[in-house]
């Protein structure tokens, strides 16, 4: 009762079970290389990713320091502007000082030249009675 088992047979057995073999060890690298693949997919995206976020800050930077220098210009040129009115507000004043001293000596000269007036007039006015009080007299 034994078989005899051909070399064919034992061939095709030997082809069967090593293509078999063959078979899952290829599905099993293909298996781990596509994982592998996808590893690297997702950590390529993640670089990628990464560096457009870099990007995005260096551009950021950039905007940021760009207003802040635009800020300070500004700055200065308010600073300019302030300090020009102000000189422009001192000569005003001095302008307006200068003017209420001449209209100051203007009033004193008038009040002088208004007391001498009064006292010539005070001084006719009893020249003027004392002659009509003398000519009423001696009548």
């Amino acid at each position: 009762m034994q078989e005899a088992i051909s070399r064919g047979e034992i061939e095709q057995l030997v082809r069967s079970i090593v293509q078999q073999s063959l078979q899952i060890a290829v599905e099993e690298f293909v298996r781990r290389n596509d994982q592998r693949a996808k590893e690297l997919s997702l950590i390529e995206r993640v670089i990628r990713v990464e560096e457009e976020l870099k990007a995005l800050r260096e551009v950021e930077t950039a905007r940021f320091e760009a207003m802040e220098k635009r800020f300070e210009a500004l700055q200065r040129e308010m600073n300019a502007r302030f300090e020009a009115m102000e000189k422009r507000f001192e000569a005003l004043q001095r302008e307006m000082n200068a003017r209420f001293e001449a209209v100051d000596k203007r009033f004193e000269s008038l009040e002088k030249r208004l007391s001498f007036t009064q006292w010539l007039i005070g001084i006719g006015f009893t020249a003027i009675m004392a002659m009509i009080g003398i000519f009423r007299y001696l009548k």
